[in-house]
């Protein structure tokens, strides 16, 4: 997880900062769609949506998310996913070096 924040962490100054976390949830667009499929939303509810997604990062409020508060919000997140496949025979694609990729070899070793 310390890897995916660092990528995300563009000035290197060890915390992410609201337009640093913007930029990834962008990229990924889990907030432009819905089940994968396109979802239109005017500005100013993405900007609602993205700030309501920093708030719930920025733990403590400093203005700033740290690695604790992004592993702490991402394992959450992670659980969700999680829960919500339940035990569905269902086989889910997961890209190379993905923070879901990366859940999975880490629950794989732990049940070993």
């Amino acid at each position: 997880m310390e890897a995916h924040f660092n990528d995300l962490d563009l000035n290197h100054d060890g915390t992410l900062s609201r337009s640093e976390l913007r930029a990834a949830f962008e990229r990924m667009r889990l907030l432009e769609c819905t089940l994968g499929m396109p979802n239109a939303k005017t500005p100013d509810e993405l900007n609602d949506l993205y700030n309501c997604v920093f708030e719930k990062f920025d733990a403590d409020h400093s203005g700033t998310v740290d690695l604790a508060e992004f592993c702490m919000q991402m394992h959450d997140i992670l659980l969700a996913i999680a829960d919500g496949l339940g035990s569905s025979p269902l086989q889910v694609a997961i890209d190379e070096g993905s923070f879901l990729q990366d859940a999975v070899k880490h629950e794989a070793t732990m049940a070993a």
